[in-house]
């Protein structure tokens, strides 16, 4: 009887010990990828919400452990346990949202909504390239309102750079609608939310000429403001972020004591959903048609300016080309919260958006070279349009704000600062290598 009890106990110890290590590495597992999904997944959000007509997930009392019901094939449906850990990203699907049983009459009510697949990734493509050249136009507005022309605040000689009111004002308005309003945006449209962080608060927001002005201005032997730009702009940078949403939350709290939304999020007097297959078809073609006049506006205007040259030539051939780095990005996004190989290392580190910025950041400093090599006007003109639209669409401060903001407030705030760190001296270093190699070698 004691050599059973012991084994037992011992039995117990082990399965306590066993169960303890599966719930810490999901709930690190869970932490990683949340953090690092802050910012974006790129089409992996429209796979995964295609995906989710696969399955349905059931629950009981509120417990942890769901499970997973298959719904394919004529077989009898089996419950598959799965342990999910409560503070891990993969939580059970609430019951209004989970999807129902296949063959039922609300499957084929919902099948009857969705655009197919191609048309779904053809509409959000269009939705990012309308929002992002308007990206574009927010970010040059503003460079010329605090720029020398107008306020005198920033400058291309000072650590205070011409992109910094655009990279605090997208870190700002992504607080509210890329982390606290984000959600009640997606209930109306999915490519909305889309759209609206990825497209134009990425697009209004430039990482890649942030790198470059601080790196001109260390090549012109000034250190000390090249040193300072890359630490007062990230501090700026986050602590807009933090002020958005802090000021979203308040705004939320008002909302709800307004009786507008309820402490859940939904909205009680508003309740608009782009759901329906002939509204989806609707919206995809109001925005085609509004891609079609930006573009040809801006077609228009660079033919007519092209000759002259100046920044009105440059900003309209950035827009036509700036929707180009934004599907890029998005592509690139799905990378987030994957990490590295089979195993999937460092799955912490957005490698999707850290990638965009260091290769954004990498071809601007390129693109400077070969200005400086060419140095005429047309020359000019092509180079800088490349380098404000399709560039600085390409990389992103608003982002980057949001997956560093996640890691500071995650159980491992180190990595923040860490992953703030690689990005901006992985870009600046390799921009250094590039822009002056061509000097170094006698080229320039």
């Amino acid at each position: 009887m004691e050599r059973t009890g012991s084994l037992g106990s011992s039995i117990r110890r082990r399965s306590f010990s066993i169960t303890s290590h599966l719930s810490q590495q999901l709930d690190n597992d869970g932490d990683n990828e949340s953090v690092s999904e802050a910012g974006d997944i790129g089409d992996r959000a429209l796979s995964s919400r295609r995906n989710s007509s696969s399955f349905r997930v059931s629950f009981d009392n509120g417990l942890e452990n769901g499970a997973v019901v298959s719904t394919t094939g004529d077989q009898k449906l089996q419950p598959l346990p799965v342990f999910v850990h409560p503070d891990s990203s993969v939580r059970p699907l609430p019951p209004e949202i989970a999807s129902p049983i296949e063959g039922s009459e609300d499957t084929k009510q919902e099948a009857d909504k969705d655009l197919p697949k191609f048309l779904d990734y053809f509409s959000c493509l269009v939705q990012l390239a309308v929002f992002g050249i308007l990206g574009v136009l927010t970010r040059y507005l503003l460079q010329k309102l605090f720029g020398p022309g107008v306020a005198d605040v920033t400058s291309d000689n000072t650590f205070l750079y011409l992109d910094l009111p655009s990279n605090m004002f997208g870190s700002f308005l992504m607080g509210w609608f890329g982390v606290v309003f984000k959600g009640d945006i997606t209930r109306v449209s999915e490519h909305l939310a889309i759209a609206l962080t990825t497209g134009y608060l990425g697009s209004l927001t430039t990482f890649s000429g942030w790198n470059q002005k601080m790196l001109e201005l260390s090549v012109n032997g000034h250190w000390l403001y090249a040193v300072l730009g890359c630490l007062v702009g990230l501090f700026l940078v986050a602590f807009s972020i933090i002020f958005g949403v802090d000021t979203a939350k308040g705004f939320r709290w008002l909302l709800s004591k307004l009786e507008i939304i309820s402490e859940s999020g939904s909205s009680n007097k508003i309740n608009w959903k782009v759901d329906r297959y002939k509204c989806q078809v609707g919206v995809m073609v109001v925005f085609l048609l509004l891609l079609g006049l930006l573009w040809s506006i801006s077609g228009a205007l660079v033919k007519a300016e092209f000759k002259h040259g100046g920044s009105a030539a440059e900003l309209w051939f950035a827009c036509m080309v700036g929707p180009l780095g934004v599907w890029i990005r998005w592509f690139l996004a799905r990378l987030n919260g994957r990490g590295l190989g089979r195993a999937g290392l460092f799955k912490w580190i957005p490698f999707g958006t850290l990638i965009a910025n260091v290769s954004a950041a990498c071809v601007m400093a390129a693109l400077s070279t070969v200005k400086k090599e060419v140095n005429t006007r047309d020359c000019d003109t092509v180079v800088t349009g490349i380098q404000f639209g399709l560039l600085g669409c390409l990389s992103t401060v608003s982002t980057f704000a949001a997956e560093f903001n996640a890691m500071r407030e995650s159980m491992h705030p180190w990595r923040a600062y860490a992953y703030a760190f690689i990005t901006i001296c992985v870009s600046f270093c390799l921009g250094i290598l590039i822009y002056c190699t061509p000097v170094w070698t006698g080229g320039v």
